[in-house]
């Protein structure tokens, strides 16, 4: 299979395919897909950053019923980053057969939650926790639930979310596929296969990001004191576009963060102590481009999946060896290559054995830049700085150019249903089913997603237009 259109994928799936750039299927998506397509159970073991999301986004979207209203698929994330990005990358694959994701997480009111999930939903994305409360309570309906995905599962073990995950996959309908995505397989990992899973395949994709030359690895070795002084001289020599530094706490992220602001780089923070809207803005921004250093903690190694990261720089070494193999496969994704850059003081040796054993081979060992080097650079470094960030669009952004969501001052109260609004925007001039998006109905309004570049056409006609009698008051939703 060299392209998506050899699966005998949908059209509204390929035309998304299409404007999302996604040209032909990465390794783990040639194999996972057919397979996922025939609904069999599956252990997949992938690097992050092999394109594993739409592996299982694909064939989500593809088996989804349209028509029905209760969630079919369900997928289960470790971080509430990663739910988020996950949901986005659904909601893009699934975006012209109109296909509806919902992202449930903690640290978000409960209320807005339960209310999306009154909507027609197709696909639910969620962290353990919060999903398993919305069960609970009896908001998440699993009687339609045919697919679960468990991603990132080692991750979920870690997190000790996987007594939780039991729980959950108890209250599923036994008659369902289920999917297993894990950078590694421990034991206790393979046994929720063995007891949830019947005659699963096991697909295994080489961990290319680590071994092979996409990421160019290196360890310095530096004082505790000397670590900032070091960093600025490597970011100036290094000169990174696009360039994430990880360190152990959020105190050290804060402390480094100040003195990088203070300095004037362009330069922001994520770490577990933050709002999380203020996460989610965040790292909004630096997909966008708009500063050029994220500095973050380990809570950040998950759920980024930004293209372009040229740079990692471990400022504290990791403490576990796994959160080496996540922190440097933020870059060198999707096929581009990355540096992976790792400070370690003397005392340190432990932990650079265990990463390196785990690894498979030595971090090659590399000298701090000298003077030289550093002032050799600094005119470059400093021409760059000064540059406006050029601004990135986003796979959403660019899936949303064509697309004008509309808002119309009615809703279930006054009985009307998705169908009404379908029946009545596809009888207008110039205008089909096929130009109509996501509608999400509540009790007093609707949003209507209006596709292909024609939101102004129908806003204009719907002025004049009722929808089953009743005339609407309808403008462009706020975001």
């Amino acid at each position: 299979m060299s392209v998506f259109r050899d699966y005998g994928l949908n059209e509204e799936i390929i035309r998304a395919l299409d404007v999302l750039n996604y040209l032909e299927p990465t390794e783990v998506q040639s194999k996972v897909i057919p397979v996922a397509l025939k609904g069999q159970d599956l252990i997949v073991k992938s690097q992050t950053g092999s394109g594993k999301t739409a592996s299982f986004g694909i064939p989500l979207c593809e088996l989804a019923d349209w028509a029905e209203n209760k969630p079919q698929a369900l997928v289960l994330t470790p971080t509430r980053e990663l739910a988020a990005q996950v949901k986005e990358d659904i909601t893009n694959i699934g975006r012209f057969k109109r296909i509806k994701a919902v992202a449930l997480f903690g640290k978000q009111p409960f209320a807005p939650q339960k209310q999306e999930l009154t909507q027609k939903t197709h696909i639910v994305v969620g962290t353990p926790g919060r999903v398993f409360d919305h069960i609970e309570r009896g908001t998440l309906p699993l009687n339609r639930i045919k697919y679960l995905v468990i991603d990132e599962a080692d991750e979920m073990l870690s997190m000790g979310f996987i007594e939780q995950i039991e729980q959950i996959i108890q209250k599923l309908p036994r008659e369902r596929v289920t999917m297993l995505f894990s950078a590694t397989l421990p034991d206790a990992v393979k046994n929720l296969c063995l007891k949830y899973m019947s005659r699963p395949a096991d697909i295994e994709i080489e961990a290319s990001g680590i071994t092979t030359a996409a990421i160019e690895h290196a360890l310095i070795e530096v004082r505790q004191a000397a670590k900032f002084g070091l960093l600025l001289d490597l970011l100036t020599v290094e000169n990174p576009d696009s360039c994430i530094i990880f360190c152990r706490t959020q105190e050290q992220v804060n402390d480094l963060f100040r003195g990088m602001a203070d300095l004037e780089y362009p330069v922001d923070k994520i770490h577990g102590g933050m709002m999380q809207d203020e996460r989610f803005e965040v790292m909004n921004a630096f997909k966008r481009g708009q500063f050029r250093y994220l500095i973050a903690t380990d809570v950040a190694a998950r759920g980024i999946d930004i293209e372009n990261i040229t740079h990692v720089i471990n400022y504290d070494i990791p403490m576990e060896k796994e959160s080496y193999v996540h922190r440097t496969g933020r870059t060198a994704r999707a096929g581009k290559s990355g540096k992976a850059i790792t400070f370690a003081t003397p005392n340190e040796h432990k932990w650079v054995e265990e990463i390196e054993s785990y690894i498979g081979f030595s971090l090659p060992v590399m000298k701090a830049p000298s003077e030289d080097a550093v002032a050799y650079a600094k005119p470059a470094f400093e021409a760059k700085l000064g540059k406006q960030q050029v601004r990135k669009k986003g796979k959403t952004e660019v899936m949303n150019e064509d697309i004008m969501k509309l808002y119309f001052n009615g809703g279930k109260k006054k009985k009307l249903r998705a169908v009404d609004f379908v029946g009545t925007i596809a009888k207008l001039e110039g205008i089909t089913a096929d130009d109509i998006g996501i509608i999400t109905i509540q009790d007093n309004v609707t949003y209507v997603d209006i596709l292909n570049g024609k939101g102004a056409q129908v806003l204009q006609a719907m002025k004049d237009t009722t929808v089953k009698g009743k005339l609407l008051k309808v403008h462009i939703a706020k975001k």
